[in-house]
């Protein structure tokens, strides 16, 4: 037989070894603070609520998650509500509305999409949108990514040709791009490694780099060591600011080919070894 929402509270409640009075003074206290008397739950309130089939207010689940310690949203799925359909509903109606859609994930036992296999043709040389070239996307529970927050992030790949930002972002670097931060800043460092590196997409592809504004024209700054130029580009017509990098994933040595095709050949399986 499965356990309506009432139940479940209940079951909660009891095992804090919580009385329906200490519920009442508690949301007492709540409704005070939020200066709002929806949110009180009186006794007699909350002993329909866990044995008949009533469907309490927002408010009254709120407190309830508050006292008890639930996630609310998790709540609302055990009443039939989930939050996180939403947005699949969300570009199917007002289609001709021009507006925001919010992308917040609820509740730790949701899924969420990450890249698990890249395109086989991703050429490694160059500087790529990762989110551009993935073949093959998985899922995995929400509440393994509680310490960080992928749906607010685009992620980037330095290629193996791009030396730009060597030897601060070597090339092969997977890179967390930030696109709220797309404002340049001029000034604020102390240090190189302070200073803020962009991720931008020009006409002949994307690269990382320090970057200044004159007027309308960006320019892309390189790591002195690298020994490239400095670029200048038209902001309105040649160059568009993705973010700022604000995480990386680098190798601490380059790819060495040349290692590799020196190292023993071990015995194919039906070759005698020597």
């Amino acid at each position: 037989m499965a356990v309506t929402p009432g139940q479940f509270l209940k079951t909660v409640r009891e095992r804090l070894q919580v009385g329906l009075r200490e519920v009442q003074e508690a949301s007492t206290i709540i409704a005070s603070e939020e200066a709002n008397e929806n949110f009180y739950v009186s006794a007699a309130r909350l002993t329909q609520i866990e044995n008949e089939a009533s469907m309490p207010s927002v408010f009254k689940l709120f407190t309830l998650c508050c006292i008890y310690g639930l996630d609310l949203h998790e709540v609302l799925s055990k009443y039939g509500v989930n939050a996180n359909r939403t947005h699949s509903y969300g570009t199917r109606f007002l289609p001709d509305v021009t507006r925001t859609l919010s992308a917040e994930i609820h509740g730790l036992v949701e899924k969420v999409t990450i890249p698990v296999r890249l395109d086989p043709t991703f050429r490694w040389e160059t500087t790529q949108l990762i989110n551009r070239v993935v073949a093959l996307w998985g899922e995995i529970p929400a509440a393994f990514l509680l310490r960080c927050n992928p749906r607010h992030h685009t992620y980037g790949f330095v290629g193996l040709a791009d030396r730009t930002m060597f030897p601060l972002l070597r090339p092969g670097s997977l890179v967390m791009i930030d696109p709220q931060r797309r404002r340049i800043l001029q000034n604020g460092w102390k240090n190189e490694f302070e200073r803020p590196v962009y991720f931008v997409e020009l006409r002949e592809g994307y690269r990382c780099a320090w970057c200044q504004v004159d007027g309308s024209r960006l320019t892309l700054i390189p790591h002195p060591i690298s020994g490239l130029p400095v670029r200048s580009f038209s902001l309105a017509s040649e160059v568009d600011v993705l973010g700022q990098v604000v995480g990386v994933a680098m190798r601490l040595t380059p790819p060495d080919t040349a290692t590799s095709e020196r190292a023993p050949r071990l015995p194919e399986p039906d070759e005698p070894v020597k």
